[in-house]
């Protein structure tokens, strides 16, 4: 049934690869909406049946023989989905798909105030200093935005909006988990986007993956893990076990800190494992993520939905499992207290209807029901891998002129100048030529909870930051 699916789909091309960008394709309606449903299905089960497992199985990996699927209490609000929820339901009300920085700012600032950790804990601190995207996730100012895996747990539903659609799918994903990540971890956010646009027209696992590689910089890390856990699963493919046993070896690099817990290299090998050894088979897909372990939900949530969107949520309903209607409001302020998972569908297929249409596809209704046609693309990527010396330098000519003046301002414009001034390497400088407006703007700084991130903020970035701080006057001395 799939294969016959996906001829209609993409009549006339061989597969994604062999599509001309903006090539017409056409879908049936019930059959693309039940893939929608299917994917933001997927995508939940894995989060929530994967935080049992979260952070439980670092050295060695988990030991889940029997799993399967459920939500007998129904879903509830976690940040591996709920910031996406926010996202869904405000771009409904805004009518806009991409927002501005200062939108997504006073959408956290209403609605994101619990429940979120690490990079996005991060940002939201950053956001109340009035910093708005994307410069609270870039390199430099966010010490977790290189490594955090954010970039995918944020980005699944990008893809889910963008049926067919992979660069689509990057450049909204990237909109948005900007927020908190830079650098590696933006490039993350193009290859689990891309996966999941491609899944809606291909149900082999491995062209889906070099779907997701094709968007992903040349340069990047992901290629390297990708290469090495296809090898490995090659040459071990009935022994997972050996191919978690090298991909620990080779990647846990930072001395047991975050980066080798919740971290692009390990997190996006475990995905890449799970889909290979399940085979499209979803509960074995989960099971495998699971046992993986690192931050085992993110991994299940990210691959729960590529396999959700190929298997649609009929035949997922039609398993037998135990899934009640309910999505919990647990952690979102101002937001719906009788959202249901068929509410968040809904949500999730409008924004679909508006992607397709803006990006010249359309619905029409003909003989046999209605249809969707929509501009099929080719992956690629569409934001270059970054690093920390460009990013430094962008910082330097967009902040240096505005951390001067501020330093003379307000409580809140002098705690921002302070901290920018650290970020761009001016602290030193600023604290011996103007010690008055720094000893101000440090004294408002610290009053304000990033300081404590500052102390916390792990691996070679953090220190790097603590260091600049410490020099400057913020930190220890």
């Amino acid at each position: 049934m799939i294969g016959r699916i996906l001829a209609v789909v993409v009549a006339g091309c061989v597969g994604m690869a062999g599509c001309g960008r903006g090539r017409m394709a056409q879908m049936p309606a019930e059959v693309l909406e039940d893939k929608i449903r299917g994917g933001v299905l997927g995508h939940l089960v894995g989060n929530l049946n994967g935080l049992p497992h979260e952070m439980k199985y670092i050295a060695e990996p988990g030991a889940v023989r029997e799993y399967r699927p459920g939500l007998s209490e129904g879903a509830r609000t976690d940040d591996d989905t709920d910031i996406e929820w926010v996202y869904v339901y405000s771009m409904l009300q805004d009518n806009a798909l991409m927002m501005t920085g200062d939108r997504i700012r006073g959408l956290w600032l209403r609605h994101v105030n619990r429940g979120i950790w690490c990079a996005n804990l991060y940002a939201r601190h950053l956001f109340e200093l009035g910093l708005e995207p994307p410069v609270t996730g870039r390199l430099g100012v966010n010490p977790w935005a290189d490594f955090n895996i954010s970039g995918s747990f944020l980005a699944e539903t990008f893809g889910l909006v963008s049926p067919g659609m992979p660069r689509t799918a990057g450049r909204i994903g990237l909109n948005y988990t900007h927020v908190a990540i830079d650098g590696e971890a933006a490039q993350l956010t193009q290859f689990v986007t891309a996966m999941i646009a491609t899944a809606y027209v291909e149900d082999d696992v491995g062209r889906i993956l070099e779907a997701g590689l094709s968007a992903v910089d040349e340069k990047s890390v992901i290629r390297e893990v990708a290469a090495d856990v296809r090898r490995w699963v090659q040459e071990n493919p009935v022994d997972w076990r050996a191919t978690r046993r090298n991909l620990r070896d080779k990647y846990t690099r930072f001395g047991g800190e975050m980066p080798d817990k919740n971290g692009v290299e390990l997190n996006t090998g475990a995905a890449i494992a799970a889909l290979l050894y399940g085979k499209g088979d979803f509960a074995e897909t989960m099971r495998t993520a699971f046992n993986f372990g690192w931050d085992a939900d993110c991994t299940a949530g990210t691959v729960g939905s590529i396999v959700g969107v190929i298997k649609g949520e009929r035949w997922m309903r039609g398993q037998g499992w135990v899934i009640k209607d309910v999505y919990r409001n647990t952690t979102r302020d101002g937001m719906p207290m009788d959202e249901t998972i068929t509410k968040y569908q809904d949500r999730v297929i409008e924004v679909a209807r508006r992607v397709i249409a803006e990006n010249g596809g359309r619905s029409s209704v003909k003989e046999g029901g209605r249809v969707y046609r929509i501009a099929v693309q080719e992956a690629g990527n569409v934001e270059r891998l970054v690093k920390d010396g460009q990013r430094a330098a962008e910082l330097r000519k967009e902040w240096l002129g505005r951390v001067e003046r501020e330093l003379g301002g307000t409580g809140p414009e002098r705690a921002r100048a302070a901290y920018m001034g650290i970020c761009i390497g001016q602290g030193e400088r600023l604290k011996r030529e103007r010690p008055g407006d720094w000893e101000k703007a440090v004294a408002e700084l610290r009053k304000c909870a990033i300081v404590k991130d500052m102390f916390e903020a792990p691996g070679p970035a953090g220190e790097a930051l603590r260091r600049k701080a410490e020099a400057a006057g913020v930190l220890g001395k």
